[in-house]
């Protein structure tokens, strides 16, 4: 035997038969003076040959052309060429968005600017406030000559408190809030059904005039618009087309008192 120790890397080459004859030679008489490691290692070439009998005949199968070499660099080839495609289109959106930019602009205004946002904070009052059967308002309809001097205060700008009596609505109350571009004046009015409204008022800072534009979210409907730099956003729970001659009513008084 020589110096050289056995490693169970030999052991495993000598079952794959990837040995030299001088190693082989040393590994066979090593596994004679050992029967227990012969016994373990008989098992492994049994299991050796269980497994090639097994996967010969799918090694001898044709390789599918999906893998095939020339197949798989075409295929890049081609979807190199997709990718060069979509940022062409890609590019042909922005260059076309230079010149049109302000005709899109009210389909894809994003969601944290001009009425879009209003109209998010306003479905945003509306589903804290109107709920409340204790304090929806903070103040009375009948103190509201300290709502408007508190809320221009806040705002900067003296807001304007529409009459929807004739729309069938009476004035609650309102309430100065906080929203992400600034504060904000929160009118409520209910009919005799119950139902309440709220509209939302605020100073714009982009977005100075807008037309009127419905919305909704679940059950809570709305119009918003902007005009002179001031925001309004009407909301309830009724579909749009109901809230429309509302929200009409009180555009009509905001533009009157401008």
């Amino acid at each position: 035997m020589t110096g050289r120790p056995i490693t169970e890397d030999d052991l495993h080459a000598y079952v794959d038969g990837r040995l030299d004859d001088t190693r082989s030679s040393e590994v066979s008489s090593y596994l004679e003076e050992h029967p227990e490691v012969a016994n373990r290692f008989a098992s492994y070439s049994s299991q050796r040959a269980t497994l090639r009998s097994a996967l010969d005949p799918v090694a001898e199968e044709p390789i599918p052309s999906r893998l095939n070499l020339n197949h798989m660099i075409a295929t890049r080839r081609q979807n190199r060429v997709s990718a060069w495609r979509l940022a062409s289109a890609a590019a042909a959106l922005l260059f076309a968005g230079g010149f049109g930019g302000w005709y899109t602009h009210d389909i894809m205004s994003p969601a944290n600017e001009g009425v879009v946002a209003l109209a998010r904070e306003a479905s945003d009052s509306f589903a804290t406030y109107a709920p409340d059967r204790v304090r929806p308002v903070e103040l009375r309809a009948d103190n509201m000559a300290e709502l408007v001097d508190w809320a221009t205060e806040r705002m900067g700008r003296k807001p304007v408190l529409p009459d929807l009596s004739k729309s069938g609505y009476r004035l609650m109350g309102g309430r100065v809030v906080s929203t992400p571009h600034g504060a904000g004046l929160m009118l409520m009015y209910d009919n005799d059904q119950g139902t309440r409204l709220v509209m939302l008022t605020r100073p714009m800072a982009v977005e100075q005039t807008r037309a009127m534009t419905p919305h909704s979210e679940g059950k809570v409907g709305g119009w918003s618009w902007a005009s002179n730099g001031m925001g309004y956003s009407l909301v309830g729970s009724l579909p749009s087309d109901v809230l429309h001659p509302v929200a009409d009513e009180i555009r009509r008084q905001v533009l009157d008192r401008a």
